[in-house]
């Protein structure tokens, strides 16, 4: 076939174009662009954060780094090639989040396709590894699917993730479910990312001590966070009109009380506990992270004294025998530095008066993804025993 001399030239504009799209990041009508590795994670678990940022005066990390949390910030270098970039470490294995500011402006990190999702935030997310609990290991792996449903209660469509146990999809096995709720400053997707749910599960199958269960991970918010606000806004409604029957029905779960289990962080915690109490006879299993009944203790923690309030409208709940029988597990864990400490133990001696069996450990450290994973990884082998 004969090609024409303006076809030749045409097909070989075609491929430069190419040639330079292929060869990195770059502006086919500006400036190129350097090669940028960003995070950069070392084997002795260091990480360098960079971005390309050529026009700015200053850029600043944040978010979970040591050294880069709310309101400090650490400050990153630029090189000479333009590339700011700044070096932390080494960091305790597990899941960061983080982010850019850039002359004062928030960005995600451009070159990391990894994110997590907080309350109405997005951020970068790099994992650490070098725990074999929490690490992404050769072992079989369930699925994180993404399900939208509609709510009667809130009248729109709203979201939820799904964790499905290795096998789940080729095979007809029924499945224990465990609802597990996320704190005030996050959403349906943090569990499954910075929290690495299931990751934590798999590897707690394939090492068996756990069994293999179906977890549901809700969107407790039900309109924007504000600070003073109450906390269940019409979720703790939405979750007994749409979201436990909705999901009971589509997934192939036991559906009796020995079979149901719910946990929350924080937030969730308190989400567990008004959702869980009035519903006892539905619920085997109870775990509360960092959390408790939000005031009984006064100061932080609540904007309201809910303690006397919570106590006196469950009394008949309370004491009950009958359901406190039926509950497998009450289980309670909350580090020594988290500002909900005093909460959680006020609300321990609560339920231990009314002659429910609690499990109360108090760990080191604050109020921290760093403890929730840890926490997961203690309760959930626990549960449908």
């Amino acid at each position: 076939m004969q090609i024409d001399r303006h076809s030749s030239l045409g097909i070989a504009a075609i491929l430069a174009m190419f040639a330079v799209a292929l060869t990195g990041p770059a502006s086919l009508f500006g400036q190129r662009a350097p090669q940028v590795v960003s995070p950069d994670v070392s084997p002795d678990r260091h990480v360098t954060f960079r971005i390309f940022a050529p026009k700015a005066e200053t850029v600043q990390l944040s978010g979970d780094i040591p050294g880069s949390g709310f309101g400090q910030g650490r400050a990153l270098a630029k090189g000479t090639n333009d590339v700011w970039e700044v070096t932390a470490g080494p960091l305790p294995p597990g899941a960061y989040r983080y982010s850019f500011n850039v002359d004062g402006m928030t960005v995600v990190d451009p070159r990391n396709p990894k994110t997590s999702e907080s309350n109405e935030n997005t951020w970068s997310l790099v994992d650490v590894p070098g725990a074999d609990w929490l690490d992404t290991r050769d072992v079989p792996h369930g699925a994180v699917a993404e399900i939208s449903y509609w709510s009667s209660v809130l009248k729109r469509f709203r979201r939820l993730h799904v964790y499905t146990p290795p096998g789940y999809e080729s095979g007809t096995d029924r499945y224990p479910i465990f609802y597990l709720l996320h704190g005030a400053f996050d959403s349906d997707d943090s569990w499954s990312t910075v929290g690495r749910a299931g990751f934590i599960i798999d590897n707690l199958i394939a090492d068996q001590k756990a069994k293999p269960m179906v977890v549901v991970m809700p969107h407790g918010h039900t309109g924007p966070f504000r600070f003073g606000m109450p906390l269940s806004g019409g979720f703790e409604p939405e979750f007994a009109a749409d979201i436990l029957p909705q999901i009971e029905k589509r997934y192939r779960v036991f559906t009796d009380r020995a079979h149901r289990a719910m946990a929350g962080l924080s937030m969730g915690g308190a989400h567990t506990l008004n959702i869980g109490i009035p519903n006892l006879e539905k619920f085997g299993y109870l775990g509360v992270f960092s959390s408790g009944i939000f005031g009984i203790a006064g100061g932080t923690g609540g904007n309201q004294p809910q303690g006397p309030a919570f106590e006196e409208k469950h009394k008949a709940i309370l004491d009950d025998p009958k359901l406190k029988d039926g509950l497998e597990l009450f289980w309670f864990a909350t580090g020594k530095d988290d500002f909900l400490v005093a909460t959680s133990r006020a609300t321990v001696d609560m339920f231990k008066k009314h002659r429910f069996s609690v499990v109360y450990r108090e760990t080191d450290g604050a109020h921290t993804w760093d403890n929730w994973r840890a926490y997961l990884r203690e309760f959930v082998p626990q549960l449908f025993q």
